[in-house]
């Protein structure tokens, strides 16, 4: 049984139409990259089902519960989970320290100053970051760390909610070919175990084609191919729409 059902979802600007009847769903434990060059309305569709934008018309459905109309903090409540392609951390906070924010956010907790939120939740905040590999740093400042590092975080602070649904946008931006992989087998190491469903866009194709389970591709607006990543690189439609008649993809990077 599907997770997450986008069905018929749509928004224009002006005589645009940035995403045009995009349909798809995602099961527990599924791994779904959205593929598209610039302008295919990636971004749309996931600010969309997100609630940072409000849609046209379509529907998405998350266990039963329609998304679409919802804040994002409901859609927080709901179990989304979400991670942008500039890593969203505290700076000046130590890593523990953005955990437990996220931990304060899930739990709806308003502490008072005679309870400091330094002293919230700390057994759970270290084991999401013993999760992620990022212990030995936890009261290392964000803004100390490799991006790399901060990106894991900011994974962290997702699992926080204990989300049924991950959003990733670009989860490997800016990352070195090691730290994209590894970011991302970690990534898939915990979706099985927890059975979360994962939608996340990429530009990196080899991530794409190494982690994902399965792929749609979007092209000004509209979804023209789906499938295993396997029938997704060798779909003639994809090649042309991204590098032109008769070439393939070669499997790196590409913006």
């Amino acid at each position: 049984m599907s997770l997450l059902v986008v069905k018929d979802l749509g928004k224009s600007f002006g005589g645009l139409a940035a995403v045009d009847d995009v349909s798809f769903s995602i099961q527990p434990g599924e791994l779904l990259a959205m593929i598209g060059p610039n302008g295919a309305g990636k971004t749309t569709t996931f600010n969309m089902i997100n609630g940072q934008l409000r849609a046209d018309r379509g529907s998405v459905v998350l266990s039963g519960q329609e998304l679409l109309g919802k804040a994002p903090r409901e859609i927080w409540r709901f179990g989304v989970g979400r991670t942008f392609q500039i890593a969203e951390t505290f700076a000046s906070l130590t890593a523990i320290e953005n955990v437990q924010m996220a931990l304060l956010s899930h739990h709806r907790r308003l502490l008072s100053f005679l309870k400091p939120a330094r002293d919230f939740a700390l057994d759970r905040a270290g084991a999401l970051l013993e999760q992620v590999g990022m212990s030995e740093q936890a009261d290392c400042a964000c803004s100390a760390l490799a991006y790399g590092d901060v990106k894991r975080i900011e994974l962290a602070m997702a699992l926080a909610n204990e989300p049924k649904l991950l959003l990733m946008d670009e989860p490997t931006a800016g990352m070195a070919p090691e730290e994209r992989h590894a970011l991302m087998a970690l990534t898939k190491r915990l979706v099985v175990e927890q059975s979360i469903a994962v939608l996340f866009t990429e530009h990196s194709m080899d991530v794409v084609f190494a982690f994902a389970d399965r792929v749609i591709v979007l092209a000004r607006g509209r979804l023209i191919a789906r499938g295993t990543p396997a029938q997704v690189r060798s779909d003639p439609l994809v090649q042309e729409v991204y590098f032109g008649s008769g070439t393939t993809f070669s499997g790196g990077e590409h913006d």
